[in-house]
């Protein structure tokens, strides 16, 4: 890269990076402690997800970092294994194991999830993102994840009536210099994105511009002795090493005798197929959210989170996918390149080892307005609108996806969506070859029958119905010239029709295309038509 388009990749990228570096903090910071594992594991996994795979995936929007995804399993294996420790050498287990499925090209799984459901997945993310900061916004908050307690077993009915009797039982406990600073904060956020004089401020995203607000809006409380003073439990909260040795700590070394325990290698195999799973979901998710529409390369991206996940595991950091949350708040901020990733983690960085002072002075309620607009942008009304408007066929997978990961989880849902979208896939592929009702065939003078290019057993149905509902002395044109294979089924079927019950019923047939064998889908070009049948005249 020249020096000049570096230059300008960093000028045009940095308020971006500045952006996600300012959501991510505390998202770090909140999944290791409900991971149960240090608090600066999270962080730790964000520097190396912006530095080190941000460095090597081609991907340009897409963010790496600790995930919510992975939280309930790395819980899980922490409590077991009973040391974090011996946990990192699952995490550095699952880099290696996500190494082998990138160089296998494992990747091309991305290729089979469906827009629909992938558009779906994304407004869920949104519903969830909002309605997990509402408590920050509010300042009804006991931890970074908004109250993370009412998430682990997904959205649900029962979710439902636990979080309106928590809001229930909080609105006594409601801050007003809380509601106060994400109100100020939002109608920053909201000038900025609609006033082109701020607008065009590229250097002085809204974001930073919200969070010194909130931050200044909050030291006038304090310096004037307001009752609106936000309190630190309210606040990001960064450990501030006070000594070399401090600094020392910060990091956390593998127990290398893990990699002989068998349950050390379960969980690494099983974080390794989860957080694949995550990523591909999240970098076809995040191709969708970039404005030129660039394609990653799924394989090297598998790569980059592989050697991500070993490097974090052996100085101490949490598993990492690519995550969407973040990811969306990259291109919500306007990133064109990769360079808004790693500028995200060299800020997590310097600020984490030089001013964590500083970060602890920034409200939740500020970063909970953030959230809550890329939220919005994430689950607006227009996509809803946009995918009613496809037909039943993009819709309802659509809408199963949102209702499905806001009910239970980001995998569960995605694979409830899928199995309902190949459900129309393969009705709407067993009518696609060609199906006509019988009020279709009255209103008609001549039959055009035009099959489809590839003609399987799952269009058999549909044919036989098409057939069958032609009446006596009708003229039918069967038109296969552009299809490449047919069942064996299915052709024997055609035969009969044009062969018996044409001539039984003083049909008209012609058969266009037809060749006498469909043996591969490759065929060849000295394949003979078949024989055609007429009605005698």
């Amino acid at each position: 890269m020249k020096k000049t388009s570096l230059i300008g990749g960093i000028k045009e990228n940095f308020p971006s990076g500045l952006v996600v570096f300012l959501v991510a903090l505390p998202l770090c910071l909140g999944i290791a402690l409900a991971s149960g594992a240090p608090p600066l594991s999270g962080i730790i996994a964000g520097i190396v997800g912006g530095l080190v795979v941000g460095t090597i995936s081609n991907s340009n929007i897409s963010v790496s970092g600790p995930a919510a995804g992975l939280t309930a399993i790395v819980l899980t294996a922490i409590t077991d294994l009973g040391a974090f420790e011996l946990f990192l050498c699952a995490g550095i287990i699952a880099g290696l194991i996500q190494l082998i499925l990138g160089f296998i090209r494992a990747g091309s799984i991305s290729n089979y999830f469906p827009n629909n459901v992938i558009e779906g997945m994304l407004a869920a993310i949104g519903i969830i993102i909002i309605l997990k900061q509402i408590p920050h916004a509010l300042g009804i908050d006991t931890d970074y994840e908004g109250n993370e307690k009412l998430f682990k077993g997904g959205i649900n009915l029962e979710y439902f009536k636990e979080l309106f009797n928590y809001f229930k039982e909080s609105l006594t406990d409601i801050q007003p210099g809380v509601v106060l600073v994400t109100v100020v904060s939002i109608a920053i956020l909201l000038a900025w994105d609609k006033i082109p004089a701020l607008k065009r401020l590229k250097m002085l995203p809204g974001a930073l511009v919200a969070v010194v607000g909130g931050i200044l809006l909050n030291e006038l409380f304090k310096m004037s002795g307001s009752t609106l003073a936000i309190g630190s439990e309210h606040l990001v909260s960064l450990p501030v090493p006070q000594s070399l040795d401090d600094f020392q700590n910060l990091v956390t070394l593998p127990d290398f005798s893990g990699f002989t325990n068998s349950k050390v290698w379960i969980i690494g195999a099983t974080i390794a197929v989860v957080a694949s799973i995550e990523t591909l979901l999240c970098i076809e998710a995040s191709d969708r959210l970039d404005k030129q529409r660039r394609i990653t390369d799924t394989n090297l991206e598998l790569k980059a989170q592989g050697i991500g996940n070993l490097i974090s595991s052996f100085i101490g950091g949490l598993p990492m996918t690519s995550v969407v949350v973040r990811s969306s708040a990259n291109a919500s901020a306007g990133a064109t390149s990769k360079i808004s990733a790693i500028i995200h983690g060299l800020l997590l960085l310097i600020c984490v080892l030089s001013i964590p002072v500083i970060l602890n002075l920034i409200p939740l309620a500020t970063l909970a307005a953030v959230l809550i607009l890329v939220g919005y942008k994430l689950a607006k009304p227009a996509t809803f609108k946009h995918f009613w408007h496809l037909g039943k066929f993009q819709f309802i997978p659509f809408i199963a996806t949102v209702v499905a990961v806001v009910a239970t989880d980001l995998l569960k849902g995605v694979g409830i969506g899928l199995a309902i979208s190949v459900f129309y896939i393969l009705q709407g592929n067993m009518k696609r070859a060609y199906y006509l009702s019988r009020e279709n065939l009255d209103d008609a003078d001549e039959i055009n029958i035009k099959l489809a290019e590839e003609v399987s057993f799952l269009n058999k149905a549909a044919i036989k119905k098409t057939l069958k509902n032609i009446k006596p002395n009708s003229k039918v044109t069967i038109d296969a010239r552009g299809t490449s294979y047919i069942a064996t089924d299915v052709l024997e079927m055609i035969q009969d029709f044009a062969n018996i019950r044409a001539k039984e019923e003083d049909i008209d047939v012609e058969l266009l295309g037809f060749k006498t064998s469909y043996r591969d889908y490759e065929q060849d070009e000295d394949s003979h038509i078949l024989v055609t049948h007429r009605r005698a005249m």
